[in-house]
């Protein structure tokens, strides 16, 4: 049976988007059917660790909700990207949202129907044969974040180790749940090394009443990266992909 996740934070700046396509990416290459849609469409940046731009997104998400296309065209194949990680039976697709300054601008000024959003996750589920279908959010709270944490089979909830998060966070947990998810975690991210990571983990437990399925260190190598490759599969034996991997097992268990 296919399972929605949505992955959110409450502040931009998380991590959410490279977290999003490395968790995926790792769910993949178990020899799962995965498809990311970016619905971050006001600050759309995932594409970018594909290897996309303007020039090479012929079609995008927002085509679709503009009725362009059907949304299993926007979806591009990026198996391609697991290389040697790769199962057989592995599939990864990417449904961006549009870089386009226009696209931008149009959907700030006149939005988009909500529904039809939804109709098409379930459109890419059935289209696609998917066995994961990864949202990954707007950052805070809108429409677009209640229609993706209502519909979530697991919602995976990112935040740093700041007060601004903290306070931001305690918001979301609240709502998703009234909202009755099936399946909440936490990820804490950028922590200081610092930091005792046992004692993070129990503090952010103790403080949203959830599981937190990992603690990801501070990574010079991510920063270096810059977002130009899925970290986890050009850096597999770091400690950052060894805890991405344990919170992609926990998102699939």
């Amino acid at each position: 049976m296919s399972k929605i996740v949505s992955i959110h934070s409450y502040r931009g700046g998380t991590g959410k988007s490279n977290s999003t396509a490395n968790l995926a990416a790792m769910v993949a290459s178990y020899g799962k059917r995965v498809c990311i849609v970016d619905t971050d469409i006001p600050s759309p940046g995932i594409h970018v660790i594909f290897g996309f731009d303007e020039d090479t997104m012929n079609l995008s998400l927002n085509d679709y909700l503009w009725g362009r296309c059907s949304i299993a065209e926007a979806a591009y194949d990026v198996t391609s990207v697991l290389g040697t990680k790769a199962h057989k039976n592995s599939q990864l697709y990417l449904v961006p949202a549009s870089v386009k300054a226009t696209d931008i601008a149009r959907v700030l000024r006149e939005g988009y129907d909500v529904q039809i959003l939804n109709d098409g996750f379930e459109e890419l589920l059935d289209d696609l044969k998917l066995d994961y279908l990864f949202i990954d959010t707007h950052p805070g709270l809108n429409e677009e974040t209640l229609l993706s944490i209502t519909i979530s089979d697991v919602l995976l909830l990112i935040l740093r180790p700041d007060q601004q998060d903290f306070q931001g966070t305690a918001v979301t947990v609240d709502v998703a749940r009234k909202l009755e998810v099936p399946k909440m975690l936490m990820m804490v991210n950028k922590a200081p090394t610092i930091f005792d990571f046992d004692q993070l983990k129990a503090q952010v437990e103790a403080i949203y009443g959830a599981p937190v399925a990992g603690v990801l260190p501070h990574s010079d190598e991510m920063m270096i990266l810059a977002s130009k490759g899925i970290f986890c599969l050009k850096y597999p034996d770091n400690i950052l992909s060894q805890v991405l991997e344990n919170v992609a097992k926990q998102i699939v268990s």
